[in-house]
């Protein structure tokens, strides 16, 4: 493994010598999965991983509904009304959007491609947790699948959990293990 210095980075082909002054107050706001079953996967992110349903919108004519997920410690915080949840939303980092197309969870078999086997595509998304081996531990406990554990392979300080999609969690700790 080769980690690069910050000067190193900015060398890379590709990447922009500075960031456009345009971009300046631009934030990364959330990631979209398609879910097969709404219940089950806010009963994982929720009761597993903690997340908070925010919002709820249903598009009843097009048959989906859309789900807003975050990790806040205090939901105090989040607005009562839509409209400002709505606004609220939009300003925060790590949104989790789930889309479930109604009728999905009477499908057999899987519905969705995960995109870990071929054709590669997306890949996973990732959870910083502050105690990495507790975390484990407690998903062992409640029967979460493992794509891998801290034991398995080289790099012994990341874990990876499937969502009932089969998505990939990647779970870090920002400090040593």
């Amino acid at each position: 493994m080769t980690a690069h210095s910050r000067a190193e980075l900015a060398e890379v082909p590709g990447v922009a010598r500075e960031r456009d002054a345009a971009t300046r107050e631009f934030v990364f706001n959330h990631t979209m999965l398609r879910v097969k079953d709404a219940r089950a996967s806010l009963d994982f992110y929720t009761r597993v991983l903690g997340f908070t349903l925010v919002r709820k919108i249903d598009f009843e004519q097009a048959k989906f509904s859309l789900y807003f997920l975050v990790l806040v410690d205090d939901d105090s915080e989040i607005p009562d009304s839509d409209a400002d949840r709505r606004q609220w939303l939009a300003r925060q980092r790590g949104v989790l959007e789930l889309t479930h197309n109604h009728g999905t969870e009477r499908e057999d078999g899987r519905v969705y491609h995960d995109g870990n086997s071929e054709p590669r595509g997306f890949g996973h998304i990732c959870v910083s947790v502050p105690d990495l081996r507790g975390v484990c531990e407690r998903l062992e406990s409640l029967g979460v699948t493992f794509q891998k554990r801290l034991s398995d392979g080289q790099m012994r300080d990341i874990a990876f959990i499937k969502d009932p999609d089969g998505y990939w969690i990647e779970l870090i700790q920002p400090t040593p293990l």
